[in-house]
């Protein structure tokens, strides 16, 4: 893994939009805990059952495209997709008044289908740790149903989309267009489109998805009384409201929005606003797991009000389980990091401005980063001498359209003893199958080279020198490769990269919510 991109570990959110299911337990135990939980500030338990009522009714969203649950992941963690909507509606749908509007400050480049925020956050099983992973909001991917785009516009496109079709389809049976149960319907679409596309570029498969509109980043932070952040420099943005000082200072709720939706004016651009995010969630983590918020009636109660308006949770989550087996979570084991990227001001087919990434590259971080060491193994005895190939210069050449098919071969046949001198495309129309084209097609070497690769047909040209031969790959080849090697050739980010970051930028600074400060950041 290039050393650039530094680890943390991911946690998860749950997904619940639409209608409205009742958790078990106590309403004000579950309205408050479902929102501690999805924003990773989990307690004791112990502490809401004295309390008393705090909440109702949490919104809920279902026939989401999700795992089964805790233990798909190796370590049996649990994975959580935390998404954060720019939605101008509650948790319910319902608008929001003018005065929560005008509160938002919603700058014009905002549109509301946008999921601004997104995190991957993984809980291992015994509940030890919680790490998130951000994703940035302009990175640049494919999907199936909607081509090229950046991620933040899944929800909202495919949302658009199910809701045209859903029209479409009852004008033409000459039902009544319900516009509202539409909406509703369509969202779950857009939102099973987020959780796969979530899933396709990082390999995780996600267990819960949670949802946090604008609304509920103000109501939290005034719940708790404000939260502390550190700035290196002055800052001031006329489309997200930020107009902060230097240093160390508490933010009210609506302060704290504009903190974290700012990009322009930021040295990388949403990478400090990821950045920011993370470091707003650590001073809130660390503020939530204070005793002073966690004994104090009137601030649960405003955080019980917060996931009532604010919060949507799938509705399969067992949340009171889940805050159990977080109950003994410590702030400094809670931390954030970020997906690696390739560059930050790429081109997209549109010519729009885009974050790329190669999705193999994340992939491996991953897996470093969440999948357990394996346990030492025993030093093994020297592995027996194998028998030697024959000394012959090997040409391969990729002829079909499967990118990387070529090296994925030449690799096998190097981690074989086969001394492969070069692996290229070959030109057009020459080959149509996959062969081993040899001058002598007695050639006990060409013969052996045929069957290692399962039985190749030999091909003849006169004309290559004596001790060459010439593997030829096509879109049929079935035999042996390094699958490995395959995956590396072949091209996985979609979009024009842009300049690229150099090896001493570090994208990926890892911040805990442990600590007696807020981290200063851009």
């Amino acid at each position: 893994m290039n050393e650039k991109y530094r680890p943390v570990r991911d946690i998860q959110p749950s997904p619940e939009w639409g209608t409205k299911v009742r958790q078990a337990g106590p309403a004000a135990l579950r309205g408050t805990i479902a929102f501690l939980s999805v924003l990773v500030l989990m307690v004791s338990a112990i502490g809401y059952f004295t309390v008393g009522r705090l909440g109702s009714e949490i919104s809920s969203a279902g026939n989401l495209s999700l795992g089964g649950g805790a233990g798909d992941a190796p370590d049996g963690a649990v994975d959580i997709l935390l998404v954060g909507s720019d939605s101008r509606t509650d948790a319910q749908g319902n608008p929001l008044s003018e005065e929560e509007s005008a509160m938002l400050y919603a700058g014009d480049e905002e549109e509301a289908e946008n999921t601004d925020t997104l995190m991957l956050i993984r809980v291992p099983n015994d509940g030890s740790s919680a790490t998130a992973v951000s994703i940035p909001r302009d990175t640049y991917i494919s999907t199936p149903e909607q081509g090229n785009l950046k991620i933040n516009g899944v929800y909202g496109v495919h949302k658009f989309a199910a809701k045209q079709e859903m029209i479409a389809e009852a004008e033409a049976a000459g039902d009544t267009v319900d516009e509202k149960k539409f909406d509703e319907k369509a969202k779950d679409v857009g939102r099973s489109a987020l959780i796969s596309a979530v899933a396709t570029l990082t390999g995780i498969e996600v267990d819960h998805y949670a949802e946090v509109g604008l609304l509920g980043f103000v109501l939290l932070t005034d719940a708790v009384g404000g939260v502390d952040v550190c700035l290196n420099e002055a800052t001031q943005d006329i489309y997200s409201g930020a107009d902060f000082p230097a240093g160390v200072q508490t933010l009210e709720g609506a302060q704290a929005l504009s903190f974290v939706r700012q990009r322009h004016g930021l040295p990388r651009g949403d990478l400090d606003r990821i950045v920011r995010q993370q470091a707003y969630m650590a001073s809130l983590v660390n503020n939530v797991l204070n005793a002073g918020t966690l004994t104090n009636p009137a601030k649960l109660a405003s955080m019980g009000a917060a996931v009532e308006r604010s919060v949507v949770l799938d509705e399969g989550w067992d949340v009171l389980s889940f805050a159990t087996q977080l109950s003994n979570l410590a702030g400094g084991n809670v931390t954030f990091t970020t997906i690696p990227v390739t560059s930050i001001d790429g081109i997209g087919d549109y010519g729009e401005s885009v974050v790329t990434v190669d999705q193999n590259q994340v992939h491996d971080f991953i897996d470093e980063l969440l999948v357990p060491p394996a346990p030492a193994e025993e030093k093994e005895a020297p592995a027996e001498e194998e028998e030697s190939v024959p000394d012959v210069a090997i040409l391969v050449l990729n002829a079909g359209s499967t990118s990387g098919l070529a090296g994925g071969v030449g690799s096998h046949l190097k981690q074989n003893g086969w001394n492969v001198t070069e692996v290229s495309n070959a030109q057009p129309g020459i080959y149509w199958e996959s062969q081993v084209v040899t001058a002598d097609p007695t050639d006990p070497a060409a013969i052996e080279l045929a069957e290692a690769l399962g039985g190749l047909p030999i091909t003849i040209n006169e004309g290559l020198e004596p001790g060459t031969v010439v593997v030829v790959t096509h879109d049929e080849y079935a035999g042996p490769m390094d699958q490995e090697a395959v995956q590396e050739e072949t091209p996985t980010t979609v979009g024009q990269p842009g300049a690229d970051f150099g090896e001493d930028t570090e994208v990926a600074p890892e911040i805990d919510a442990g600590g007696s400060g807020p981290r200063c950041v851009n």
